[in-house]
């Protein structure tokens, strides 16, 4: 646990630490340098942005737990963050990628949703103790923000920590587990990129229609691509803003009305008493209805961009939370981590290999769930860079349904915990 007194307490100085962090891990993950792109390469820097905050905890620079800033950050830019994410969503698009792309994509999410009660239930058989627990410290609580980040990303993640309450101590250990789990899975994937056409001659896949995808998809790109100009950000941050200040006012209304419902009913069980959970699924929602208007039309002046910002300021803040001592009194978890991911490669291959699916969809379907937009990209751009965006417009599928199927699986999780 970090100090009870820790050296600098004041919320300004510290958010403008976090600032610092997140710029040089940006400034240095875009450099051209040889060494810097060969510790990228095996470090990721979403790595770091968690990480080198929970350095500021652990040594008792800074309290994560005092500070309130992970609650602004929470209650304010996640909300915003989702808005902004979920707006650009493509539907169309998506839909012209053809109906294998989205199978996958879909394959992946059920593996994880699956997955994570189904490896609760394996290590219970011969070790119960070791995904037990009570309270906050219950290890399925843990495994809701892993569900979060691998259907939808760190806002998700973020959402679930919130909404199933895990202790701090706790989520430490699980972003680890996620963190180099997850980008394991996306080492096998990225080589796997460049075995592609060995491995769809094996699943006797047909992938002349990703060359039909690659034209669509630079057209879009460039017909809502514009530099953006002031009035521009502004209406980006009004409607985030706005739709996020809604958001609150409407969970205020519906939380009561929950509450008043009778107890046996047990909505509690399903996180629907928390103002929170509200708060994220309905900011979710807003940004999906504006999908299918002219706001989608954003994303040509940077949506998601500043979504994306907000989100990495809302995860140095969740890494300030972060005890860096607890790991290694917990490292056993990561067996629990190996084999949910297992199952959920089990069920994609099985899919691929039913449908016949091209390796890249695999790839992109899987990565768009458990990297999301920070990943899903770099795996799609391995097959071919104007193919980035095709891991974007899935990632940002993911963060639609980040929310829900996460909750799902926090759901399940819960009924199977020992």
């Amino acid at each position: 646990m970090a100090m009870n007194e820790p050296l600098i307490t004041n919320d300004a100085v510290i958010l403008g630490m976090l600032m610092v962090i997140l710029a040089l891990v940006f400034k240095t993950a875009s450099s051209e340098k040889p060494f810097w792109k060969k510790f990228y390469t095996y470090v990721p820097s979403l790595l770091l942005c968690y990480f080198l905050p929970s350095i500021l905890n652990s040594t008792g620079l800074v309290s994560g737990e005092q500070s309130g800033l992970y609650r602004i950050a929470s209650r304010y830019l996640l909300p915003a963050s989702l808005i902004l994410l979920t707006l650009s969503i493509d539907l169309k698009a998506i839909k012209r990628l053809g109906p294998k792309a989205v199978i996958m994509f879909f394959s992946g999410t059920i593996g994880v949703i699956i997955g994570g009660p189904l490896a609760i239930l394996i290590v219970s058989s011969f070790a119960p103790e070791l995904v037990g627990g009570e309270g906050p410290d219950a290890v399925w609580r843990g495994m809701t923000t892993i569900a979060g980040t691998w259907i939808g990303g760190g806002a998700n993640q973020a959402a679930m920590l919130e909404v199933f309450g895990a202790s701090a101590a706790l989520f430490s250990i699980m972003v680890t587990v996620d963190v180099i789990v997850a980008n394991i899975w996306t080492g096998f994937l990225l080589y796997g990129a460049g075995q592609a056409e060995r491995i769809d001659k094996f699943f006797k896949a047909d992938s002349s229609a990703i060359d039909d995808v690659k034209k669509r998809i630079e057209s879009f790109r460039l017909g809502i691509l514009k530099i953006p100009a002031l009035p521009d950000t502004m209406l980006i941050l009004g409607i985030a803003f706005g739709l996020t200040g809604l958001s609150h006012y409407l969970s205020d209304g519906i939380v009561p009305i929950i509450k008043s419902l009778p107890a046996e009913w047990e909505l509690d069980r399903f996180s629907l008493d928390s103002s929170f959970f509200w708060i994220v699924v309905l900011a979710t929602t807003f940004g999906l209805i504006l999908s299918f208007t002219k706001a989608r039309n954003l994303e040509g002046v940077g949506a998601s961009r500043l979504g994306s910002a907000m989100l990495y300021v809302l995860v140095a803040t969740i890494g300030m939370q972060m005890d860096l001592k607890s790991i290694f009194y917990n490292y056993q978890l990561f067996m629990v981590g190996g084999i949910w991911i297992l199952i959920h490669v089990t069920i994609l291959l099985t899919t691929a290999k039913i449908i016949k699916a091209p390796f890249f969809f695999t790839a992109v379907g899987s990565m768009a769930n458990i990297g999301g937009a920070a990943s899903a990209p770099i795996v799609a751009s391995a097959f071919h860079p104007s193919l980035a965006p095709v891991g974007v417009l899935l990632a940002v599928l993911g963060y639609a349904l980040g929310t829900y199927g996460a909750w799902l699986c926090g759901i399940l999780m819960q009924a199977v915990a020992p």
